[in-house]
């Protein structure tokens, strides 16, 4: 009741769009959120709720989730708060996915305008947000067409059967066409079955053996292995992360990734980058591959498309679409009027090449700023990343820093095998916000002591 009360006291009246996105509606549009969003007063709030709804989580949700004890109730800018009133600097940003932050103004107004006019239709009709946003990301990009989804794995479950659906289009002799896959060590690509079996950590998929077959892992960075296993011509595809992200903020050689790309076009194999968390402006560049001047034949999209819509996005060549015919894939949900309207929303802001040079801008500063407060620690082994993904790796376990900083009032997460604390802001996040998290990253640092 209390969200719902929030919502309504947000509503006010708005002029009529007039960019292209809003064309389909010539009326005036009466709702729109206020944008000044006040932290919510303790006062006007029951003490105990944080941890009344954490009890009745335990009861009625099934147990996937090890959460961090907090609720959160709302945010503004990079800041979120808890029923109490409590504030917390979020330099997690709902991993990677809230890259414009909480309530901004542009994605609220998208949002609410294309509530106020049309939802959902299904991909039985077209809807004009959908191709706008299509047509946005092929100008943006290397790619010829998109195909949509609902999340990260579900884009690579599309790449998985674009790639193996292209090998028997362009090789319809054979009685075997090429069905492998390549991943990598410390890869992530999702956990339904096909993305799972393409992810590296061993305890994710052996629970459900026997996931798809037929695929191989390497040493990410080894180009002679990749090379090697490539040119034996039974690969579909090879899926890299040019960052890994989940992996430890891992980052790529240009000569790796220049090695797969020719690699890959001897032999006939597709090459697919996995940008879900590591592309659209996290590095300072729109796309992760452009720092490597490398380009892929699909690749895969979703944390921050949407602004926190669910989306997906499995972006391809024409050569690569060309064999992708009516019924080979779909998706009752993807596409929406509803989610690509914000995702018009933030492409349109992130694409600004001022906003690319303020993340890197500021992604450089900060990673200077880490390494200049937390280095001389014992514990702190390397500052790395590029842009604001930024990993600080460790010789004992992260999980004791990322919960004092919790209690400081700061969100971080971890990656790599639990041993790296993976900084993901905001990208609009300030330089003084950023001092701010190094602060109280170095304050915390002695609870790496007192817990290992």
């Amino acid at each position: 009741m209390a969200s719902l009360q929030l919502f309504n006291s947000f509503l006010v009246s708005v002029s009529p769009a007039t960019n292209l996105r809003h064309s389909l509606n010539k009326m005036r549009v009466n709702a729109c959120l206020n944008v000044d969003l006040e932290a919510p007063n303790p006062l006007k709030l029951k003490s105990n709720r944080s941890k009344e709804l954490i009890e009745e989580e335990g009861k009625v949700l099934v147990g996937t989730y090890a959460r961090a004890p907090v609720v959160l109730w709302s945010g503004k800018g990079c800041k979120l708060y808890d029923p109490e009133g409590r504030e917390f600097l979020d330099c997690a940003a709902g991993i990677a996915v809230n890259a414009l932050g909480h309530g901004d103004p542009d994605w609220v107004r998208a949002v609410t305008e294309q509530a106020n006019v049309l939802t959902h239709v299904s991909n039985a009709y077209y809807s004009i947000p959908q191709v706008e946003l299509a047509k946005r990301l092929v100008a943006n990009s290397f790619a010829d067409r998109v195909f949509f989804s609902n999340s990260g794995t579900e884009a690579n479950e599309a790449a998985i059967k674009f790639s193996r659906k292209f090998q028997r289009f362009t090789h319809p002799d054979d009685e075997q066409p090429a069905t492998g896959f390549i991943s990598f060590t410390n890869s992530f690509h999702g956990r339904t079955m096909g993305s799972l079996a393409l992810t590296s950590k061993e305890h994710y998929r052996s629970p459900f053996e026997p996931v798809m077959p037929g695929v191989t892992f390497l040493e990410y960075g080894n180009i002679q292995a990749a090379e090697d296993l490539i040119h034996h011509g039974k690969i579909a595809a090879v899926f890299v992360e040019p960052i890994q992200g989940e992996g430890g903020i891992c980052s790529a050689t240009k000569e790796f990734l220049l090695a797969l790309r020719k690699a890959c076009d001897d032999a006939g194999s597709l090459l697919v980058f996995d940008e879900v968390q590591c592309g659209l402006g996290r590095t300072g560049h729109l796309w992760a591959h452009e720092a490597y001047g490398v380009f892929p034949d699909i690749m895969t999209l979703a944390k921050p498309l949407a602004g926190g819509l669910p989306i997906g996005a499995t972006l391809v060549t024409e050569r690569v679409a060309s064999a992708v015919v009516h019924g080979d894939h779909g998706s009752t949900f993807a596409g929406s009027p509803l989610v690509c309207s914000a995702a018009i929303a933030v492409l349109d802001k992130i694409a600004n090449p001022s906003f690319l040079s303020s993340v890197s801008t500021k992604g450089h500063y900060f990673k200077e700023l880490l390494i200049q407060k937390l280095e001389g620690n014992p514990h702190v082994k390397e500052v790395r990343g590029l842009g604001l993904i930024i990993g600080i790796e460790l010789d004992v376990s992260a999980s004791p820093l990322v919960d004092a900083c919790r209690n400081s009032g700061l969100l971080v997460l971890t990656a790599g095998k639990g041993n790296v604390v993976r900084l993901v802001p905001p990208l609009i996040i300030s330089e003084k916000e950023l001092e701010h998290a190094a602060e109280i990253l170095y304050e915390c640092l002695p609870a790496l002591d007192s817990s290992n």
